[in-house]
Protein backbone atom coordinates (compact mmCIF):
# COMPACT_ATOMS: atom_id res chain seq x y z
CA UNK A 1 0.00 0.00 0.00
CA UNK A 2 2.94 2.38 0.42
CA UNK A 3 5.04 1.64 -2.78
CA UNK A 4 4.49 5.21 -4.01
CA UNK A 5 3.85 7.12 -0.63
CA UNK A 6 7.25 8.18 -0.85
CA UNK A 7 7.27 9.19 -4.00
CA UNK A 8 4.22 11.66 -3.26
CA UNK A 9 6.18 13.00 -0.17
CA UNK A 10 9.31 13.60 -1.50
CA UNK A 11 7.46 15.58 -4.20
CA UNK A 12 5.49 17.55 -1.57
CA UNK A 13 8.32 18.05 0.51
CA UNK A 14 10.60 19.65 -2.26
CA UNK A 15 7.78 22.01 -3.04
CA UNK A 16 7.26 23.07 0.43
CA UNK A 17 10.73 23.73 0.44
CA UNK A 18 10.67 25.95 -1.94
CA UNK A 19 7.83 27.61 -1.20
CA UNK A 20 9.91 28.17 2.41
CA UNK A 21 13.37 29.22 1.36
CA UNK A 22 11.50 32.04 -0.76
CA UNK A 23 9.84 33.10 2.60
CA UNK A 24 13.39 33.31 4.06
CA UNK A 25 15.23 35.03 1.75
CA UNK A 26 12.46 37.74 2.52
CA UNK A 27 13.43 38.05 6.06
CA UNK A 28 17.35 37.74 5.39
CA UNK A 29 17.59 41.59 4.30
CA UNK A 30 16.05 42.22 7.82
CA UNK A 31 17.49 39.62 10.27
CA UNK A 32 21.08 38.39 8.62
CA UNK A 33 21.19 34.81 6.74
CA UNK A 34 21.88 33.13 10.70
CA UNK A 35 18.60 34.93 11.83
CA UNK A 36 16.95 33.83 8.57
CA UNK A 37 18.03 30.54 8.63
CA UNK A 38 16.97 29.72 12.29
CA UNK A 39 13.46 30.64 11.21
CA UNK A 40 12.87 27.13 10.33
CA UNK A 41 13.62 25.64 13.29
CA UNK A 42 12.53 28.59 15.86
CA UNK A 43 9.20 28.58 14.13
CA UNK A 44 9.32 25.65 12.75
CA UNK A 45 9.35 23.52 16.48
CA UNK A 46 5.52 24.56 17.51
CA UNK A 47 4.15 23.14 14.04
CA UNK A 48 6.56 19.83 14.72
CA UNK A 49 5.48 19.38 17.96
CA UNK A 50 1.85 20.06 16.85
CA UNK A 51 2.23 17.54 14.04
CA UNK A 52 3.62 14.58 16.46
CA UNK A 53 0.85 15.50 19.03
CA UNK A 54 -2.18 14.86 16.58
CA UNK A 55 -0.18 12.15 14.64
CA UNK A 56 -0.36 10.45 18.44
CA UNK A 57 -3.82 11.59 19.54
CA UNK A 58 -4.83 10.09 15.97
CA UNK A 59 -3.08 6.59 16.76
CA UNK A 60 -4.69 6.34 20.48
CA UNK A 61 -0.85 6.30 21.67
CA UNK A 62 1.39 7.90 23.91
CA UNK A 63 4.98 9.10 22.68
CA UNK A 64 7.03 5.99 21.74
CA UNK A 65 10.05 5.17 24.13
CA UNK A 66 13.39 7.24 22.51
CA UNK A 67 15.87 5.24 23.39
CA UNK A 68 19.80 5.93 23.19
CA UNK A 69 20.14 4.80 19.75
CA UNK A 70 17.66 6.78 18.25
CA UNK A 71 18.48 9.66 19.96
CA UNK A 72 22.13 9.50 18.98
CA UNK A 73 21.07 9.45 15.62
CA UNK A 74 19.17 12.06 15.63
CA UNK A 75 21.59 14.30 17.23
CA UNK A 76 23.49 13.40 14.41
CA UNK A 77 21.10 14.50 11.70
CA UNK A 78 20.41 17.94 13.41
CA UNK A 79 23.76 18.74 13.97
CA UNK A 80 24.84 17.89 10.33
CA UNK A 81 22.16 19.52 9.12
CA UNK A 82 23.17 22.53 10.92
CA UNK A 83 26.70 22.22 9.95
CA UNK A 84 26.28 21.67 6.19
CA UNK A 85 24.05 24.87 6.34
CA UNK A 86 26.83 26.88 7.80
CA UNK A 87 29.55 25.35 4.91
CA UNK A 88 27.08 26.13 2.20
CA UNK A 89 26.43 29.50 3.36
CA UNK A 90 30.46 30.15 3.76
CA UNK A 91 31.08 29.06 0.22
CA UNK A 92 28.45 31.19 -1.11
CA UNK A 93 30.23 34.10 0.48
CA UNK A 94 32.69 33.36 -2.05
CA UNK A 95 32.69 34.42 -5.74
CA UNK A 96 31.69 31.17 -7.44
CA UNK A 97 28.65 30.69 -5.65
CA UNK A 98 27.17 29.23 -8.55
CA UNK A 99 29.39 26.60 -9.25
CA UNK A 100 28.88 25.73 -5.16
CA UNK A 101 25.55 25.49 -5.53
CA UNK A 102 25.89 23.08 -8.43
CA UNK A 103 28.05 20.95 -6.02
CA UNK A 104 26.19 20.98 -3.51
CA UNK A 105 23.43 19.14 -5.42
CA UNK A 106 25.80 16.18 -5.90
CA UNK A 107 24.33 14.94 -2.60
CA UNK A 108 22.67 11.97 -3.90
CA UNK A 109 25.79 10.03 -4.73
CA UNK A 110 27.44 10.84 -1.15
CA UNK A 111 24.23 9.71 -0.02
CA UNK A 112 23.96 6.18 -1.54
CA UNK A 113 27.41 6.05 -0.68
CA UNK A 114 26.87 6.41 3.13
CA UNK A 115 23.58 4.54 2.99
CA UNK A 116 25.46 1.34 2.04
CA UNK A 117 27.82 1.99 4.68
CA UNK A 118 25.62 2.95 7.18
CA UNK A 119 22.39 1.42 6.61
CA UNK A 120 23.20 -1.79 4.18
CA UNK A 121 20.69 0.13 1.43
CA UNK A 122 21.29 -2.18 -1.45
CA UNK A 123 22.25 -0.03 -4.73
CA UNK A 124 20.84 -1.69 -7.91
CA UNK A 125 22.58 -1.01 -11.00
CA UNK A 126 19.74 0.81 -11.78
CA UNK A 127 19.56 2.97 -9.05
CA UNK A 128 23.12 3.78 -9.40
CA UNK A 129 22.54 4.55 -13.02
CA UNK A 130 19.79 6.91 -12.12
CA UNK A 131 21.77 8.15 -9.61
CA UNK A 132 24.53 9.57 -12.09
CA UNK A 133 22.16 10.90 -14.49
CA UNK A 134 19.95 13.20 -12.77
CA UNK A 135 23.02 14.40 -10.97
CA UNK A 136 25.12 15.12 -13.93
CA UNK A 137 21.41 17.28 -15.20
CA UNK A 138 21.91 19.40 -12.00
CA UNK A 139 25.41 20.13 -12.84
CA UNK A 140 24.30 20.38 -16.44
CA UNK A 141 22.31 22.93 -15.86
CA UNK A 142 24.00 24.78 -13.14
CA UNK A 143 27.16 24.98 -14.00
CA UNK A 144 28.59 28.17 -14.61
CA UNK A 145 28.98 29.30 -18.44
CA UNK A 146 31.49 28.83 -20.50
CA UNK A 147 32.03 32.58 -21.10
CA UNK A 148 31.85 33.31 -17.27
CA UNK A 149 35.48 35.41 -16.47
CA UNK A 150 34.55 34.65 -12.72
CA UNK A 151 38.10 33.39 -11.41
CA UNK A 152 38.00 29.51 -10.05
CA UNK A 153 38.82 29.27 -6.36
CA UNK A 154 39.33 26.08 -4.94
CA UNK A 155 37.84 26.98 -1.51
CA UNK A 156 34.40 27.11 -2.61
CA UNK A 157 34.92 24.33 -4.60
CA UNK A 158 35.85 22.13 -1.64
CA UNK A 159 33.21 23.89 1.11
CA UNK A 160 30.56 23.47 -2.06
CA UNK A 161 31.50 19.28 -2.05
CA UNK A 162 31.97 19.20 1.32
CA UNK A 163 28.09 20.88 2.57
CA UNK A 164 27.20 18.00 -0.29
CA UNK A 165 28.57 15.27 2.18
CA UNK A 166 27.62 16.84 5.15
CA UNK A 167 24.06 17.14 4.07
CA UNK A 168 23.79 13.38 2.98
CA UNK A 169 25.04 12.62 6.73
CA UNK A 170 22.47 14.60 7.73
CA UNK A 171 19.70 12.17 5.58
CA UNK A 172 21.37 8.91 6.99
CA UNK A 173 21.41 9.85 10.40
CA UNK A 174 17.45 11.21 10.20
CA UNK A 175 16.89 7.86 8.44
CA UNK A 176 18.46 5.53 11.02
CA UNK A 177 16.95 7.73 13.63
CA UNK A 178 13.24 6.78 12.41
CA UNK A 179 14.21 3.06 11.36
CA UNK A 180 15.47 2.44 15.01
CA UNK A 181 12.28 3.27 16.82
CA UNK A 182 10.08 0.22 17.33
CA UNK A 183 6.64 1.73 18.63
CA UNK A 184 4.18 2.85 15.84
CA UNK A 185 3.74 2.83 12.23
CA UNK A 186 5.86 4.62 9.78
CA UNK A 187 4.13 8.01 10.37
CA UNK A 188 4.35 7.88 14.13
CA UNK A 189 8.24 7.34 14.03
CA UNK A 190 9.05 10.16 11.51
CA UNK A 191 6.86 12.45 13.15
CA UNK A 192 8.36 11.41 16.67
CA UNK A 193 12.12 11.76 14.92
CA UNK A 194 11.12 15.16 13.28
CA UNK A 195 9.90 16.86 16.65
CA UNK A 196 13.10 16.08 18.23
CA UNK A 197 15.42 16.83 15.96
CA UNK A 198 13.58 20.27 15.65
CA UNK A 199 13.59 20.38 19.44
CA UNK A 200 16.83 20.04 19.51
CA UNK A 201 18.12 22.32 16.63
CA UNK A 202 15.76 25.30 18.10
CA UNK A 203 17.70 25.00 21.75
CA UNK A 204 20.90 25.04 19.70
CA UNK A 205 20.84 28.10 17.73
CA UNK A 206 18.86 30.10 20.16
CA UNK A 207 21.75 29.56 22.30
CA UNK A 208 24.37 30.39 19.49
CA UNK A 209 22.66 33.56 19.02
CA UNK A 210 22.15 34.64 22.62
CA UNK A 211 25.76 34.35 22.88
CA UNK A 212 26.93 35.64 20.11
CA UNK A 213 24.18 37.88 18.86
CA UNK A 214 21.82 38.99 21.19
CA UNK A 215 20.07 41.76 18.69
CA UNK A 216 19.47 39.19 15.87
CA UNK A 217 17.60 37.39 18.16
CA UNK A 218 15.43 40.23 19.37
CA UNK A 219 14.99 40.98 15.66
CA UNK A 220 13.58 37.27 14.93
CA UNK A 221 11.13 36.94 17.84
CA UNK A 222 10.19 40.86 16.21
CA UNK A 223 9.24 39.93 13.19
CA UNK A 224 6.78 36.74 14.19
CA UNK A 225 4.17 37.34 11.37
CA UNK A 226 6.37 36.64 8.46
CA UNK A 227 8.39 34.19 9.93
CA UNK A 228 5.25 32.03 11.19
CA UNK A 229 4.55 31.33 7.86
CA UNK A 230 8.28 30.22 6.61
CA UNK A 231 8.78 28.19 9.74
CA UNK A 232 4.70 26.41 8.53
CA UNK A 233 6.39 25.82 5.56
CA UNK A 234 9.99 24.92 7.13
CA UNK A 235 7.86 22.20 9.34
CA UNK A 236 5.77 20.77 6.66
CA UNK A 237 8.52 20.09 4.82
CA UNK A 238 10.78 18.14 6.99
CA UNK A 239 7.29 16.56 7.85
CA UNK A 240 7.20 15.25 4.25
CA UNK A 241 11.37 14.38 3.99
CA UNK A 242 10.55 12.44 7.45
CA UNK A 243 7.73 10.42 6.02
CA UNK A 244 9.48 9.65 2.64
CA UNK A 245 12.51 8.66 4.78
CA UNK A 246 10.25 6.36 6.39
CA UNK A 247 9.95 4.57 3.67
CA UNK A 248 12.43 4.46 0.92
CA UNK A 249 16.04 4.42 1.25
CA UNK A 250 17.88 8.10 1.24
CA UNK A 251 19.41 7.57 -1.89
CA UNK A 252 16.28 7.15 -3.72
CA UNK A 253 14.75 10.13 -1.97
CA UNK A 254 17.13 12.82 -2.49
CA UNK A 255 17.61 11.67 -6.30
CA UNK A 256 13.72 12.11 -6.59
CA UNK A 257 14.02 15.41 -4.94
CA UNK A 258 16.56 17.07 -7.55
CA UNK A 259 13.49 17.49 -9.32
CA UNK A 260 13.34 20.66 -7.23
CA UNK A 261 15.69 22.17 -9.67
CA UNK A 262 13.77 21.37 -12.67
CA UNK A 263 10.59 22.74 -11.37
CA UNK A 264 12.37 25.98 -9.92
CA UNK A 265 14.10 26.88 -13.21
CA UNK A 266 10.45 26.03 -15.32
CA UNK A 267 8.87 28.33 -13.10
CA UNK A 268 11.57 31.33 -12.99
CA UNK A 269 11.33 30.80 -17.11
CA UNK A 270 7.96 31.19 -16.90
CA UNK A 271 7.87 33.93 -14.80
CA UNK A 272 10.46 36.28 -17.09
CA UNK A 273 8.83 35.09 -20.28
CA UNK A 274 12.70 33.36 -20.67
CA UNK A 275 13.04 30.75 -23.61
CA UNK A 276 14.86 27.48 -22.18
CA UNK A 277 18.27 27.57 -23.48
CA UNK A 278 19.83 24.10 -25.07
CA UNK A 279 21.82 23.30 -22.09
CA UNK A 280 19.12 23.90 -19.95
CA UNK A 281 16.57 21.81 -22.39
CA UNK A 282 19.11 18.92 -21.79
CA UNK A 283 20.17 19.40 -17.91
CA UNK A 284 16.08 19.02 -17.60
CA UNK A 285 16.30 16.29 -19.94
CA UNK A 286 18.66 13.91 -18.27
CA UNK A 287 16.48 14.52 -14.74
CA UNK A 288 14.05 13.51 -15.89
CA UNK A 289 15.37 10.67 -17.75
CA UNK A 290 17.67 9.72 -14.32
CA UNK A 291 13.72 10.03 -12.51
CA UNK A 292 11.78 7.85 -15.09
CA UNK A 293 14.75 5.02 -14.12
CA UNK A 294 14.52 5.73 -10.22
CA UNK A 295 10.55 5.30 -10.18
CA UNK A 296 11.07 2.15 -12.06
CA UNK A 297 13.45 0.48 -9.57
Amino acid sequence: MTGWLWAIFTVLASGGQTLRNALQRELTATLGTVGATHVRFLYGLPFGLLFCLAVLAWNGMALPRLHATMIEWTLVGALTQICATALLLAAMREKNFVVVTALSKTEPVHVALFGLVVLGDQLSAGLVVAILIATAGVLVMSWPKAASTEPVSWRPILLGLFSATVFALSAIGFRRAILSLEDGNFVVRATTTLALALTIQTVLLTAYLLATSRDTLAALLRAWRPSIKAGFMGAFASQMWFLAFALETAAKVRTLALIEIMFAQLISRSLFKQGLVARDGLGIGLIVVGVAILLNQ
